[in-house]
């Protein structure tokens, strides 16, 4: 290293206790995605610990949720608000920071509290996937601004309330903040052995609505036209085009109709997702949905409506993602991290900031595993670890040791 960046490491070394009691304080307060109260709670804790070191502080609200109920009615559900945090905008180099406050456990489900499993081990709600990668966030800035060199980099910190559900509310905020930086940091947790994300899937969710007639089952079957006899042909055939085309997986999801045995079904809701690898995927799948729902309606007295879209597009390895991602790279191995980058199926809110236009890792948080489960856990150590990887990131290019581009 050209510049004595050591007391800024260690700096961050020295908060690993705190910060590991701050995180299983984040971890006991329930975050779903649709209980906006403990969403803005986990803000609230964000924001008091940001709030030393930024100019300005935004609490932002976004547009509710938008889904298909079981009764095939479009629902609306209120969420948490975005946090937007912003310190030098008019510094010469700008650097996005993004992470999410809400979690895939509501307040309804079993898993709800954190523990220390061992000395290095943390299990509970969200240790990983993010709240662990929020305060790595925080540290790696913390440590910037006790350097001599802050002025010469301005950042950007983004906390939405809805990336485990699609990110739809948050949206509008990604492309507005992909438009003001340089590039971004997302700080979802690193893949089970600590290695980090180069291209990334694409991803669409979809609802469909089958309607038919109703009937009584016994005295008038014939009159009936069976919603959920319609809508399975229809996931038959659209699960039959898992395999026809490269990079494109198709994952029935969710389905409920019906109700009295005795009635024949008018209605069946049915939900999917799509992954892709590149953007004419898009346009493959949407034009054989629209061919399967044509087969529906030519059947007398039934209907199909096909709701959603493709809310992530792929993000392939640009050569400006690669230029992060060396840069990245070598201060891993300045910090003894050999660190590689691999592709896959997955996708977070880096899709998203990729297709605006902005350059972007997007699983610099800590090392964890079997996220999205009751048995989620992350490595106490890597709050350090990652903390100085994007620490020294930062350092380097504000210094001046490093350039962006």
């Amino acid at each position: 290293m050209n510049h004595n960046y050591k007391p800024f490491l260690d700096w961050i070394a020295a908060q690993q206790p705190a910060m590991r009691d701050e995180l299983l304080r984040l971890a006991d307060i329930n975050s779903g995605s649709f209980n906006p109260a403990g969403v803005d709670a986990v803000a609230d804790r964000l924001d008091a610990r940001f709030a030393p070191l930024v100019a300005s502080r935004e609490r932002i609200a976004v547009a509710p949720f938008r889904s298909t109920d079981d009764r095939g009615e479009v629902r609306e559900r209120p969420l948490g608000r975005a946090l937007r945090l912003r310190q030098r905008p008019d510094a010469p180099l700008r650097v996005l920071l993004a992470g999410h406050l809400d979690t895939v456990f509501g307040p309804d489900h079993p898993f709800q509290k954190a523990r220390e499993a061992d000395a290095d081990t943390l299990h509970g709600p969200g240790v990983a996937d993010l709240k662990g990668g929020l305060l790595v966030m925080w540290l790696a800035l913390a440590a910037l601004e006790r350097s001599p060199w802050k002025e010469r980099i301005g950042w950007e910190v983004l906390l939405n309330p809805d990336e485990e559900i699609g990110s739809q509310g948050s949206a509008p905020l990604f492309a507005e903040a992909a438009a003001r930086n340089r590039f971004g940091l997302v700080f979802e947790p690193t893949f089970p052995d600590g290695n980090l994300a180069s291209e990334r899937k694409g991803s669409g969710n979809f609802d469909v609505v089958v309607r038919g007639r109703a009937a009584h089952a016994g005295r008038d079957h014939a009159l009936g036209r069976n919603a959920i006899r319609a809508c399975a042909d229809f996931i038959a055939a659209l699960d039959a085009l898992n395999g026809e085309r490269a990079g494109v997986t198709i994952n029935p999801g969710y389905v409920r109709g019906g109700g009295p045995l005795n009635i024949v079904p008018d209605l069946c809701v049915f939900k999917f997702n799509v992954r892709t690898s590149i953007p004419e995927d898009e346009a493959w799948l949407l034009g054989e949905a629209a061919r399967l729902q044509d087969d529906i309606r030519r059947r007398e007295g039934y209907s199909i409506e096909l709701r959603g879209g493709f809310t992530r597009p792929p993000k392939p390895m640009t050569p400006a993602i690669r230029r992060l991602a060396d840069l990245v790279g070598d201060c891993g191995r300045q910090l003894g991290l050999a660190l590689q980058f691999k592709p896959t199926g997955g996708c977070c809110d880096g899709n998203n900031l990729a297709a605006a236009g902005l350059p972007n890792l997007d699983n610099l948080g800590v090392v964890g595993g079997e996220i999205h489960s009751d048995r989620e856990f992350m490595r106490v150590s890597s709050l350090t670890e990652r903390a100085q990887l994007t620490a020294l990131l930062l350092l380097r290019l504000a210094s001046g040791e490093v350039a962006w581009q």
